[in-house]
């Protein structure tokens, strides 16, 4: 019988650090010289295996991003960026491609709400041994509002978004990391902490490699709907045309803010 579940070990569970709500934690990412199990490292980009495997079965890693515990991908100097997403999509993808999982799943969690427990910029890279994330993603969640395209990435405004409310997409072609993809990328997260119409201080970024594509769908989290919760049933603001339209206004026309 196929397996649609993840089974989550509270015995390591109960024994993650959190810091994002306390403060008082020690980071165990900027004690860089006590880290272990590291798979590569690049200057201050550093893959390790996940010290706390609370997934079964399942291979657990974390890419902490940067030594700056304070740092923020909508802040980071482009050239920077840019390596940091190159690094990342390579090991991602060189995962997948060993066969040796039924897919491999690379997100990144940022703020109180996103589901995370440490603050220090990171993301991850879980391959599943007994899950294939696609079947539960259909094109349809990637289409919408077109708000800006160049080089052949685009950036969109979800017109059927998989949770509800507000999703962006970006898309480019699998065969190699275009720049345009990273600043696309840094310019939506940055409206979310900083422009966003409602006060936003979470997002998450949940990558996907679909159709010989690459996406990353950017959501800014709030307190999740009960119709979803309850029922599965995403709601569509009706307000998105003005959404796409400021975002455009306010990056992507001349004078806008140039990151």
């Amino acid at each position: 019988m196929k397996n649609h579940h993840l089974h989550f070990n509270t015995s390591i569970g109960v024994k993650k650090p959190e810091s994002i709500r306390n403060k008082q934690q020690p980071c165990p990412f900027c004690a860089r010289e006590e880290l272990i199990d590291l798979i590569e490292v690049d200057g201050p980009i550093i893959l390790l295996k996940n010290k706390y495997p609370v997934l079964e079965n399942a291979f657990q890693t974390v890419l902490i991003e940067t030594d700056d515990c304070h740092g923020e991908l909508s802040t980071y100097e482009l050239p920077f960026l840019h390596r940091l997403l190159q690094f990342a999509i390579r090991n991602w993808l060189d995962l997948d491609k060993t066969g040796n999982y039924e897919s491999v799943i690379f997100f990144k969690n940022h703020g109180p709400l996103s589901g995370g427990t440490i603050a220090h910029p990171h993301m991850q890279i879980i391959g599943l041994h007994d899950i294939n994330y696609k079947e539960n993603i259909s094109e349809e969640v990637f289409e919408g509002i077109t708000i800006e395209e160049k080089d052949g990435v685009t950036l969109t405004l979800s017109t059927k978004p998989k949770v509800g409310f507000y999703e962006f997409n970006i898309d480019m072609d699998d065969s190699s990391y275009n720049e345009t993809f990273g600043v696309y990328l840094q310019n939506a997260v940055h409206y979310i902490l900083n422009k966003f119409p409602f006060k936003a201080s979470s997002y998450n970024l949940f990558f996907h490699h679909y159709n010989r594509r690459i996406y990353v769908k950017i959501v800014p989290r709030f307190v999740t709907t009960p119709l979803y919760i309850g029922y599965g049933i995403p709601q569509v603001p009706n307000n998105l045309h003005w959404m796409a339209d400021d975002i455009k206004s306010k990056y992507f026309t001349k004078g806008s803010r140039q990151i």
